[in-house]
């Protein structure tokens, strides 16, 4: 039996080798490869041995040899396949371990031009192809994690079954699939084509959740390659495995708190806040947010961007959530929250408030529909502050500003047709997803009580009518801040001034579906 093995990333490589030359199989390895393999004293042929040819053209060319891959693709039962192979002096090659070039980690590091260029694996992406497509005669391994169990059963049984090399075959494919959709989308983004005809998205599989949107369903998570954010990078501490309901509500939890500078907390309960709130201190700002709605805060996600102390760990003592994620935790904060066996304590390691807002390396947006897929620009960014616009007769005092500005960063976390009452840099009333805005103001007002007298008011899109700002009004809302550009943008200004509200324009829509 005979292994090629041509591998950029040596993880495992010594392992494997050694463990295939104890079974009696004979090693060809790349130059590279078989350099680190003879500093272990590990003897393997050279490519070159075999094809007669030198490498070309700086390596370009080394394993793109009809002597390598004929001794890959032929069919051992297929008689005239292996006339052809004596006829040329070929022997089959039953073993590639193969990974590419670092393109991705090269393309992340600044490297563009020929220097990119160089880091595009043509050889590699072909005998993995040639494997793969010939698994039922050749062992494929894409993977250093997959070098062991191979090992393993190879020891135990003398070969290697149709259903794990079946396995093998769909990772090879996959794994080349991903390399090829990475340097589509680079070389597309290099291009100026933010939306190409034809897109490939390549997705690694980060963990499996304990069931879909209800148990019945099965769910796992990927990661988009290429990118990086919370929901990838976060460590769990403890709790049961999350679930697909969870992890909307853990990215939308942390999106929002993330989002702000100041110490701030958010509870989010169906992926809409049901409390955010800033303040000089995190438990302060925890508490403040609870406030806001502490009925539908039971079951929810806490999310804060400070620490977790002992302090905040005893306050939370008293309600039950399914998740809190936060920077980081105290060492007597923990014991206190892995009381709670299923509590759901996850990191997000490395955070700091210089980074608020940021998602990561996250380029466009997807949202699935039947059959396909919508894709857009996210929506990142809070309209510049210098371009608000006071539309009203009355200017909004220094609180009612710095509450209006909370108040907007807010509702862009908020289903549309979304609503933010707030007070004291704490939302004090939110009215998320209705179908109408006079509604969601509604709701927004009904859940403040008597906290929305004084409070401020912000809308994610503009008001068609007038009847959203009455309502407002009579609840004893003081001021507004909605993006304008209805057509009766002046009977809402009208409206406002008969009240004396004062109200702003941002000039940004801020819809979330």
């Amino acid at each position: 039996m005979r292994a090629l093995l041509s591998v950029d990333d040596k993880t495992g490589l010594i392992a494997l080798a050694q463990g295939l030359q104890e079974l009696g199989w004979d090693l060809v390895a790349t130059d590279g490869t078989r350099a680190a393999l003879a500093a272990e004293g590990i003897t393997a042929r050279s490519v070159e041995d075999l094809t007669g040819s030198p490498a070309l053209l700086d390596g370009r060319v080394k394993t793109l040899h009809p002597k390598i891959h004929g001794a890959i693709l032929a069919r051992r039962a297929n008689d005239r396949h292996m006339g052809e192979l004596k006829a040329q002096g070929i022997e089959p090659i039953d073993l590639v371990a193969s990974n590419l070039y670092p393109f991705r980690e090269a393309a992340a590091s600044g490297a563009s031009g020929d220097a990119l260029l160089e880091k595009i694996d043509i050889g590699g992406v072909a005998l993995l192809r040639a494997a793969a497509k010939n698994h039922s005669d050749v062992i494929v391994l894409s993977r250093p994690a997959r070098y062991g169990p191979v090992l393993e059963e190879l020891r135990e049984r003398g070969s290697i079954s149709v259903e794990t090399r079946r396995q093998l075959a769909a990772e090879a494919f996959s794994h080349t699939a991903a390399y090829d959709a990475a340097i589509a989308a680079q070389v597309a983004t290099d291009a100026g084509v933010q939306f190409p005809d034809e897109m490939t998205l390549s997705l690694r599989k980060v963990r499996d959740l304990r069931y879909g949107e209800n148990p019945h369903q099965q769910a796992a998570f990927y990661a988009v390659r290429g990118e990086s954010g919370a929901m990838t990078t976060m460590e769990q501490l403890h709790g049961k495995a999350t679930s697909f309901n969870n992890m909307l509500d853990i990215n939308a939890a942390w999106r929002i708190a993330s989002d702000f500078t100041q110490p701030t907390a958010a509870i989010v309960k169906h992926q809409n806040p049901c409390g955010i709130a800033s303040d000089v201190g995190i438990v302060k700002a925890y508490r403040s947010a609870f406030l806001c709605d502490s009925v539908s805060a039971f079951g929810g996600i806490v999310s804060v961007n400070r620490p977790v102390s002992r302090e905040l760990a005893d306050a939370l003592k008293d309600t039950f959530y399914e998740a809190i994620i936060a920077p980081g935790y105290t060492e007597d904060a923990l014991p206190i929250l892995r009381e709670r066996k299923n509590l759901e304590i996850l990191a997000v390691k490395g955070w700091a408030p210089a980074l608020r807002g940021r998602r990561g390396d996250a380029l466009l947006d997807y949202k699935r529909v039947s059959g396909g897929m919508l894709v857009q620009t996210p929506d990142e960014s809070v309209a510049d502050e210098s371009n608000f616009k006071v539309v009203t007769d009355r200017h909004p005092t220094l609180e009612e500003l710095t509450d209006l500005i909370f108040s907007w960063r807010c509702v862009r976390h908020v289903t549309s047709n979304g609503i933010v009452l707030a007070k004291n840099l704490m939302s004090v009333g939110i009215g998320p997803g209705q179908l109408s805005r006079v509604v969601a103001v509604e709701v927004a007002v009904r859940k403040a009580g008597e906290n929305a007298r004084l409070a401020v008011m912000s809308s994610d899109a503009y008001f068609p009518f007038p009847d959203g700002i009455e309502v407002a009004a009579r609840a004893g809302v003081t001021a507004i801040i909605q993006p304008g550009g209805s057509m009766r943008d002046q009977m809402m200004i009208d409206t406002a001034n008969r009240h004396r509200m004062a109200m702003l324009f941002t000039g940004r829509r801020h819809f979330k579906h």
